[in-house]
């Protein structure tokens, strides 16, 4: 199999829990009802595989930057927060259950753990708690004996995490190193993690991906395809590609493997998506998918009453702020606008327009270069 550096790096993973063994629990335990809040705006209950693709690309970036095993990171996001399902991820974006301490100087919640009302720390986003994550081991004192083991030595991070006493179970660092190993998570502290990874996925599900074309750093505009075992061939430009022949249930779309209504669907950077019909609106895609038009239409960035065009992206849940995938930039083609690439990468476009400090209804120039993360 011929992987490049941009390899369709989270195509793979829908099927991906029957080869996986068990399923690691938050370290804090549900609250009772009179302190259960609201969850998060976009919330939806994600399997294990949705959140390891979701937040990979994330670790490996903080990997680079803060010298951070991705593997370590993935994997305490993973014990701590329940793959993004636990309390206070869903209520405070807190993915690692990091107290509020000393120093802390923003919003907080408090909730039971080692006392009845101990203080987190509360994040405007799942970023925002990653990156806090990598400061707080980096800013630290009693961590800054781990930075002196190798970046691919999962293990002895594990142990010292549990030696420094960032958790207080007694088992930390073996369920630290189950959970990387149960998933391969090791396999993102190596050169080239996403496509090691990816192929990795495809032995696990037995599917065969055919060969990827080598792209340069700045050529966003060639097409990856990938070979299902029904050996139909998908070429969305740059982006990750589900498995859709796989098909989702109507009740829970992110984990079964049965068609439905006769659409496949679609992943990219983390979200879901379905390719619009002639005659297709947000009433009827959202009736099949349980998910209401206007919600639909804010999912895609549309203003009221517009309806998609056959052919059109058409997002089922919530688009990600950034982009997860190799490419940190995209040189505009002809033709190409902000709403384009926001459904071709999977990112919001007020959050895209914000990080190339442009409006979203800018126009843009063939040629122009713009950051997708």
């Amino acid at each position: 199999m011929n992987f490049s550096r941009k390899t369709i790096f989270g195509v793979l993973f829908i099927a991906f829990q029957l080869c996986m063994a068990g399923v690691a629990e938050a370290q804090v335990a549900e609250p009772d009802d009179i302190k259960a809040k609201e969850p998060v705006e976009g919330w939806v209950k994600m399997t294990r595989e949705e959140y390891i693709v979701k937040w990979r690309g994330l670790a490996i970036d903080n990997m680079e930057v803060y010298g951070i095993p991705a593997s370590i990171t993935m994997g305490q996001a993973i014990l701590e927060s329940g793959f993004g399902n636990g309390y206070l991820a869903r209520v405070a974006n807190n993915h690692f259950c990091i107290k509020c301490k000393s120093s802390w100087t923003g919003p907080t919640i408090t909730h039971e753990d080692d006392n009845p009302d101990d203080c987190f720390r509360v994040y405007d986003s799942v970023e925002e708690s990653f990156r806090d994550h990598a400061e707080f081991l980096c800013n630290g004192s009693r961590y800054d004996f781990l930075f002196a083991y190798d970046i691919t030595d999962y293990k002895s991070w594990a142990k010292g995490l549990k030696k420094a006493g960032y958790a207080t179970a007694s088992d930390y660092a073996e369920r630290l190193i189950r959970v990387i190993e149960n998933s391969r998570l090791d396999l993102l502290d190596q050169e080239n993690g996403l496509a090691l990874h990816d192929k990795f996925m495809a032995e696990e599900l037995g599917i065969v991906v055919g060969p990827v074309v080598e792209q340069n750093d700045t050529d966003s505009t060639s097409n990856q395809s990938a070979i299902e075992p029904s050996d139909e061939v998908i070429t969305p430009r740059d982006m990750t590609t589900a498995y859709a022949d796989r098909g989702i249930d109507p009740n829970n779309f992110r984990v079964t493997i049965n068609a439905h209504g006769g659409y496949n669907v679609y992943m990219t950077n983390g979200s879901h998506y379905v390719i619009a019909r002639e005659g297709d609106s947000y009433e009827k895609l959202g009736k099949l998918f349980e998910v209401s038009a206007s919600t639909l239409r804010r999912f895609n960035d549309r203003e009221a009453k517009t309806q998609p065009a056959a052919g059109d992206i058409v997002y089922i849940d919530r688009k990600s702020a950034r982009w997860s995938g190799a490419n940190m930039v995209h040189v505009v083609a002809k033709g190409e606008d902000m709403y384009m690439l926001s459904q071709i990468y999977g990112i919001r476009m007020d959050q895209l327009a914000k990080m190339n400090r442009i409006r979203p209804t800018s126009p843009l120039v063939e040629g122009q270069t713009i950051k997708l993360r």
